[in-house]
């Protein structure tokens, strides 16, 4: 039913939020604010590290001051991002199935490109994905969908033939304005409400359906 997935990763391919709350709450320690429970860290991940800093700092922090936090962040995660960080169960069996069966495989999220490119080889290997792609000068962050079209104009897919698979509402808003069809993953970040809200085609309630959905077998309960 379709040739290619193309993957969010934080929340979708990679449970990371410990990780990344723990870089964001080091940043906040250091300047002295009011640290944040991991699972506050649901609602503020998505959209960006840029966007987090002004989502975890108070209303009205001068833009240098988020500047500056987004630096002290960037490094210290750069450093820390695999220390909790671990797949989804039936995550690497899901690449490993859709890969053996000629599916193409990309990876898309606003994590900073090179990060992006070192968590998903550390965690999935060099050759599992046809296109890694994460937040650079080059594209605009998700929901833009530049970097879905730059992904069908290199690849030669079809919009119709691309399933996107997502945990978030800025992943279903992705899909949506790149003409893909929008997958919940519902195990991620944020809740199957969210997904159906945004008007997800499907939802997957584990890995194995995504396998089913791409073969067109799926049958939601």
């Amino acid at each position: 039913m379709f040739k290619a997935v193309i993957f969010d990763l934080d929340g979708t391919l990679l449970n990371t939020l410990d990780d990344l709350a723990d870089s964001c709450n080091y940043v906040l320690a250091l300047k002295g604010l009011p640290t944040f429970p991991v699972e506050k860290y649901r609602g503020f991940v998505g959209n960006g590290a840029a966007v987090l800093m002004t989502r975890i700092h108070p209303r009205g922090t001068p833009q240098d001051e988020l500047d500056d936090s987004l630096a002290r962040f960037t490094e210290y995660y750069s450093v820390h991002k695999d220390i909790k960080t671990k797949p989804y169960t039936g995550i690497p069996e899901l690449l490993k199935s859709l890969k053996a069966q000629g599916t193409r495989l990309c990876v898309l999220s606003n994590k900073p490109h090179e990060i992006t490119r070192e968590i998903v080889i550390q965690y999935f290997g060099g050759d599992t994905f046809d296109f890694i792609i994460g937040k650079s000068e080059k594209f605009p962050v998700k929901p833009d969908p530049a970097s879905c079209n730059y992904i069908l104009s290199e690849s030669g897919l079809d919009r119709r033939d691309v399933l996107y698979v997502g945990d978030s509402n800025v992943d279903m808003r992705t899909a949506r304005n790149a003409g893909l069809t929008k997958c919940g993953a519902c195990w991620g970040f944020r809740s199957e409400a969210e997904l159906q809200n945004e008007g997800a085609d499907y939802l997957a309630h584990t890995p194995e359906d995504i396998f089913n959905i791409v073969g067109g077998s799926y049958n939601e309960t």
